[in-house]
């Protein structure tokens, strides 16, 4: 008889965030896969649960999720933790979930704590429709790209983003979208636990030089309506710009030719007034 690989999610910070079906589980399994076993000890040791633990993390995920599955195979059930929240989502684990789908093995998914759905709940941005991109890229041009393919999406975009990189991914969504509604979710479900809203420059002004804690990013989704690429919509205030024309008057034409906010596009008119790029 074959047993089960169940996902098992836990607390972002509050250790009371943890289900029962979640500490039921975790004591009945033979076995429990960490992605930082001091981690996943802490939060066993709190319940007095002493399932044996073994590490499952991105350095050794291909030989791992073969072992499990074959203990699997063999009749042990295995539960599957991330440090905080569900795993799989941005941690480790799509590789033994395939393999046991593959070898036709049971899975068993657990609902729990997810920090971009709480963020999202909490954020006051459109829930309807929401991408989640995961972390953005660490330098500036690839971070750029990737947020400008994203610029056509009536989506709210959700991200999980370094404390250290924060500052300049808001600096960046600023230059891109500086009317676009923002939400920094830092430090969910913990003592310090802290929501931003506003614009990206907004949330810039009120971190100041703040480097702690985990970061939820939240960005409205594009208006509705036409739209314009940014690459596009730069050449095209250049354009103008060259032809005489202010950043009012530019945003005027602009907005109504594009759909996009004449707020907007009026802010980023100015923006590169004052930077000075190179005109195309």
């Amino acid at each position: 008889m074959t047993g089960t690989l169940h996902l098992v999610p836990t607390p972002l910070g509050n250790p009371e965030d943890i289900t029962l079906r979640a500490l039921r589980v975790l004591r009945e399994v033979d076995l429990v896969a960490a992605e930082d076993t001091r981690v996943t000890a802490v939060l066993l040791r709190a319940h007095d649960i002493r399932t044996p633990l073994v590490s499952y993390h991105d350095h050794n995920e291909v030989a791992r999720a073969a072992e499990l599955v074959e203990r699997i195979r063999g009749g042990a059930n295995v539960a599957l933790v991330s440090d905080a929240g569900t795993p799989l989502v941005n941690d480790p684990g799509w590789r033994v979930v395939r393999a046991c789908i593959d070898a036709g093995l049971a899975i068993d998914v657990l609902p729990g704590a997810c920090a971009a759905i709480v963020g999202l709940a909490g954020a006051g941005l459109p829930v309807d429709r929401f991408y989640f991109g995961g972390f953005l890229p660490r330098d500036e041009g690839p971070r750029r790209e990737a947020l400008a393919e994203l610029a056509g999406l009536h989506a709210t975009l959700i991200f999980y983003e370094s404390p250290v990189r924060l500052g300049a991914t808001l600096d960046t969504i600023a230059a891109l979208w500086p009317a676009r509604a923002v939400c920094v979710a830092r430090n969910l479900t913990k003592a310090y636990e802290q929501w931003i809203r506003g614009t990206a420059q907004d949330a810039r002004a009120t971190l100041g030089d703040e480097t702690r804690g985990e970061v939820v990013l939240l960005v409205g989704g594009a208006p509705e309506g036409p739209t314009i690429a940014p690459d596009a919509l730069d050449a095209a205030i250049a354009r103008l710009s060259d032809e005489g024309l202010g950043a009012r008057d530019i945003a005027s034409q602009l907005a109504a030719a594009t759909g996009l906010p004449r707020r907007e596009v009026y802010q980023r008119a100015l923006a590169l007034s004052r930077s000075g790029p190179p005109r195309t």
